[in-house]
C-alpha cells in the first residue's frame, strides 16, 4: 500500500487525510502543535493515525508522498529534511486536483480574493452550475473532492497553497492584485511573493483563461516575465488597451468578442471601488462560462458578502461600527478607508508582516480623526501616523479598543476595525478578532 504523510492537522491536512484514505493510501498525519478537538474527533472516527506535539521525522521520510498544509513555512526543519531526502512534497490543492476532473476556477491575489471567489460561486450557481466553494475559504478542496466532488469548483487559493503545486491547472485563473503581504514567509522579498501568486497560471494552456487587473502596477510590471499560454482578460476602472471590463457612466461594461453588455452599479450590493474590481473579475469568469447577462445582473443585486469584510455591525447613538477584520494587510485597509465617507475612528494593529504604511498616509490625513492601536506592533503605527492624526491611543484587548473607539467617536462618525496586520498576538485568527469586535459593540 502507498504511504502518505500529511503535515498539519487543521482543515487542510485532515481534508487531505480523508481523501488519501478514500483513495487507498496508508495515511499518517503529523502536527507540531496540539490538534483541535474537532479534528481529533474526526480522525479518530475515521481511524486515521496521527501524532501531535512534534514530528517523527523517520516515519515521515518513509512516505512516498508528503502533503504540506499551507501554514507550515518552507524553512521549518521537517520540511528541510523532506527536501534533503528527495521525498515528493506537494500542497493540499495539488493533491486534491489529482483526484478531480472538475472545471477549476481559481482566484488568488493579495486583496479581494475571498469576495471574488464568493461572488463567482454565487454567479455560477445562479447560472445553473453545480459548484463547490473551497480552498482557503470554508472546507478544504481535498475534503470536498472526497465527500462531494462537484463538476465545478471555485477555489480561493493563497500564495502558501500555490507554493507547492506541481500540475495544478485551473481552467479559469483570476489574479486580483499583488501588494506586499506575508513578506515574512518570502524573506521580505516582494518578487518571491509575487512569483508565488503567478504560479496560478503556470500550468494553463491555450484553451484556458487568465483574468487580471490592468490597474495593478505590480501585476503589469511582472506579467511580461511569465509565459502565460492562457487567453488573457484585463479589467480596469477606466477603459484602456486590453480591457474587456471597465467602468463607464456608473456601469460595468464588458466586451468579449463580439458581445458587449453593461451592468449598472446602482443595484449592486457590493459598493466601493475595490468591490467594482472584484465584480468585474467575477463577471468575466461568468461570461467565459457562458452565463446569461440576466443571471449575472440578478446575482449582483442579491449577493451577500462574507463576514468580517467591511461588515456593517451596528449603529450606536449615530456612530456606525464596521468590522473589516479580514483586512490583514495595508492594501486591504487602504480600500476600507477609501470606501468610507464618514469621519473615522480607526482600530488598527496586530502582528506586523513587514508593513509599509506610507500608502495610507494621504487617506489617514484626510479621513481619520483618531487611531486606536491594538496589539504588539503599536510602535510602528505611532511612527507612521503620529503627525497625521491628533491622537493615537494604545489598547491591549478588543473590549478596551471598542470602548475607547466609542468614547472617542462623535455622532456621524464611523468606528472601523481594519487592522492592516495579522491577528495572532491577541486572537486565534481574524475571524476570532472580528467576532470579538462584534460582541463588544453589541455590549455598548
Amino acid at each position: 500500500m502507498k504511504r502518505i504523510a500529511i503535515l498539519g492537522a487543521g482543515e487542510s491536512g485532515v481534508g487531505a487525510a480523508i481523501l488519501a484514505q478514500k483513495e487507498g493510501w496508508e495515511v499518517r498525519v503529523s502536527d507540531s502543535g496540539m490538534v483541535k478537538q474537532q479534528y481529533r474527533d474526526e480522525m479518530e472516527a475515521n481511524e486515521i493515525p496521527f501524532e501531535e506535539g512534534g514530528h517523527d521525522t523517520e516515519q515521515i521520510l518513509d512516505a512516498e508522498l508528503v502533503v504540506k498544509s499551507p501554514g507550515i513555512p518552507e524553512k521549518t526543519p521537517v520540511v528541510q529534511e523532506i527536501r534533503k531526502a528527495g521525498v515528493e512534497l506537494v500542497s493540499e490543492i495539488e493533491f486534491a486536483s489529482r483526484y478531480s476532473d472538475a472545471t477549476l476556477v481559481a482566484i488568488t491575489g493579495s486583496n479581494g480574493k475571498t469576495t471574488t471567489a464568493m461572488l463567482t460561486c454565487h454567479l455560477l450557481r445562479k447560472g445553473g452550475f453545480e459548484v463547490g466553494l473551497a480552498g482557503n475559504i470554508g472546507n478544504s478542496f481535498a475534503r470536498q473532492v472526497a465527500q462531494e466532488n462537484y463538476p465545478v469548483y471555485v477555489l480561493e487559493v493563497s500564495s502558501f497553497q500555490l507554493d507547492d503545486i506541481g500540475a495544478f491547472r485551473p481552467h479559469i485563473a483570476i489574479l486580483t492584485n499583488i501588494t506586499a503581504d506575508h513578506l515574512d514567509r518570502y524573506e521580505y522579498d516582494e518578487r518571491k511573493y509575487a512569483h508565488a501568486k503567478f504560479r496560478i497560471a503556470e500550468n494553463q494552456q491555450a484553451e484556458d483563461h487568465f483574468i487580471y487587473c490592468l490597474d495593478d502596477p505590480n501585476t503589469l510590471q511582472l506579467l511580461p516575465e511569465y509565459d502565460i499560454k492562457a487567453k488573457k482578460y484585463g479589467f480596469s476602472f477606466n477603459r484602456k488597451e486590453g480591457s474587456v471590463a471597465w467602468m463607464e457612466n456608473d456601469a460595468i461594461h464588458i466586451k468579449m468578442n463580439p458581445d458587449k453588455t453593461a451592468f449598472t452599479i446602482e443595484s449592486m450590493t457590493l459598493q466601493g471601488r475595490h468591490n467594482l474590481y472584484n465584480t468585474m473579475a467575477a463577471a468575466i469568469a461568468g461570461r467565459i462560462q457562458g452565463m446569461r447577462k440576466s443571471n449575472i445582473r440578478e446575482s449582483f443585486s442579491d449577493f451577500r458578502n462574507a463576514e468580517h469584510r467591511l461588515e456593517k455591525v451596528s449603529m450606536v447613538r449615530g456612530i456606525e461600527f464596521i468590522n473589516d477584520s479580514k483586512a490583514t494587510n495595508v492594501n486591504s485597509t487602504w480600500y476600507a478607508l477609501e470606501s468610507i465617507t464618514r469621519p473615522i475612528v480607526w482600530i488598527a494593529g496586530g502582528v506586523d508582516k513587514g508593513n509599509d504604511y506610507s500608502i495610507l498616509e494621504p487617506l489617514v490625513s484626510k479621513k481619520v480623526k483618531v487611531i486606536v492601536a491594538i496589539g504588539e506592533d503599536v510602535l510602528k503605527i505611532h511612527h507612521a501616523f503620529s503627525r497625521k492624526v491628533d491622537l493615537i491611543v494604545n489598547t491591549q484587548s478588543m473590549e478596551e479598543a471598542v470602548k475607547m473607539g466609542y468614547h472617542l467617536a462623535d455622532s456621524g462618525d464611523c468606528v472601523l476595525l481594519s487592522p492592516a496586520c495579522a491577528s495572532f498576538d491577541l486572537f486565534e485568527n481574524y475571524e476570532d478578532r472580528g467576532r470579538q469586535f462584534k460582541h463588544f459593540v453589541k455590549q455598548l
